[in-house]
This record gives structure tokens, C-alpha cells and sequence, in this order.
């Protein structure tokens, strides 16, 4: 199950005329993963503001980025160890910028809707941004004892980003939303993790 990292490749398709221009003027690629994680942040204030619109444009422009790193350097025939740190670096900063704006916003905005348990909206925000991490840390785990990356779904970068910008626009849903970024991200976790151990 890849989720929507499966339109990636479509997404890049939309991407080409930058993709283009960035080969050709020889741009870096970590230019780009800078580019996603400034989007990321001004995203961040618009999800603390309840702005779901500018939010859901600021962090299609985070994906950009995020998608151009790699196909900039794939396209230019780069490839070193240290872009892969700052790819990964630049991931996780955007996550906790994005999580960080919907923490304010649960704050300002208490939500109605409840989840089972004494649990306030800013502490399943918190939950959420701390089991966001899971996919990525049982991917980053299997690689290094060398297995292949693995990304995607069903719950990965691109969901929770649109589950933000639903989170974004229904303050009410901010429990409820988290708590599916939590079962979302830890089901990802463990499938990758067994996709990993049949590889290894």
C-alpha cells in the first residue's frame, strides 16, 4: 500500500518546467530542500491561524520541495551521503513546523469533538507529531541494517499533510484527526517494518 506517495511520479510530471530550469542553471538540490522547509514554516503560521487555504498551498509547496531534492539530483546525476542527511533533516523540520502550527491552533481553537480518554487537543496534536515519526524512523532503521528506503502509504508525508489541512480548516475534527495521524502512522511503521524483514 503506497497511499498518495503512489502520485508522486505525477507530481513531478508537474513539476518539469522547474525540474528543467534547475538542471540547466545547475541549482543544488538541497536549494530545494530549503525551499520545502521555508514553505513548511510559513505554512506553519497559516495553520495557527486557522488558514486552511494558504496552509494547503504552502505545503503543496513543502511536497514540492521535498520532490524536487530528489529529482533535481537524480536528473543531474548527483548523489552523495550527505544530501540524503539533509533530505531527511529537511522532513523531519517540516513535520515538526507543520505539527507545531496545529498545536497553537488547537490552543486558540478548543475543539468540541472528543476522543475517547481525558486527553486535550494540544496533547493529541502532541501524540500525533511524536507518532508521525514512526514511519520514517522503522524506514531509516531498515535501510541501515540494508534493506531498501521505503516511503509511502498508507499513511505517509502527503497524508499527513492533507490530514493537517483538514485539521486546519475543522478545528472541531483536531482531536479526532490526530488520532488518525497516530493509528495511520503506526500502521505505516509496521508495515514497512515487515516489508523491511522480508527483504533483510
Amino acid at each position: 500500500m503506497r497511499g498518495l506517495y503512489a502520485l508522486k511520479p505525477w507530481y513531478t510530471r508537474r513539476l518539469h518546467v522547474l525540474l528543467r530550469t534547475a538542471v540547466r542553471r545547475g541549482t543544488s538540490p538541497d536549494t530545494f530542500t530549503l525551499l520545502g522547509v521555508l514553505a513548511a514554516a510559513a505554512a506553519a503560521v497559516a495553520i495557527a491561524l486557522g488558514w486552511w487555504l494558504p496552509a494547503l498551498l504552502l505545503l503543496a509547496a513543502r511536497l514540492a520541495g521535498a520532490n524536487l531534492d530528489g529529482a533535481v539530483a537524480r536528473a543531474r546525476g548527483l548523489s552523495w551521503p550527505w544530501g540524503f542527511v539533509l533530505n531527511e533533516l529537511g522532513d523531519r523540520t517540516s513535520d515538526v513546523l507543520m505539527f507545531a502550527g496545529l498545536a497553537v491552533l488547537a490552543v486558540r481553537e478548543p475543539a468540541d469533538v472528543l476522543v475517547v480518554g481525558p486527553l486535550t487537543p494540544l496533547a493529541w496534536v502532541v501524540l500525533a507529531a511524536l507518532a508521525a515519526t514512526a514511519p520514517t524512523f522503522a524506514s531509516l532503521a531498515a535501510a541501515g541494517a540494508g534493506a531498501r528506503r521505503l516511503n509511502g502509504g498508507p499513511f505517509g508525508k502527503t497524508e499527513r499533510c492533507a490530514a493537517v489541512v483538514l485539521a486546519t480548516a475543522v478545528p472541531a475534527w483536531i482531536p479526532v484527526i490526530a488520532a488518525v495521524v497516530v493509528l495511520g502512522s503506526v500502521l505505516t511503521a509496521a508495515l514497512r517494518l515487515r516489508a523491511a524483514r522480508e527483504q533483510l
